[in-house]
């Protein structure tokens, strides 16, 4: 017989295996786990946004208010519409 064919040597690699498989199992339960508990800490502190008028772009803030032209042409446009 080879030595890889040997009786021994097989039944070694396929409890390392086995174990591997097992250890595999368990660190993928443990992550799971620790995924779940994360997800119920963050739900539990919900962060309110901030009702802001515009929102940051490096240094200078951008305005998303309507101008009174576009309010004006916005309101046109509801007018057809109807």
């Amino acid at each position: 017989m080879s030595k890889k064919n040997n009786l021994s040597r097989r039944k070694k690699q396929h409890e390392f295996d086995l174990q591997r498989e097992r250890e595999e199992k368990e660190k993928k339960v443990k992550k799971l786990q620790a995924k779940k508990n994360k997800m119920k800490v963050d739900g539990s502190e919900k962060k309110k946004k901030k009702g802001g008028s515009g929102f940051q772009v490096g240094k200078r803030k951008l305005k998303t208010k309507l101008t009174e032209v576009a309010k004006a042409k916005a309101a046109q446009a509801m007018e057809l519409d109807k």
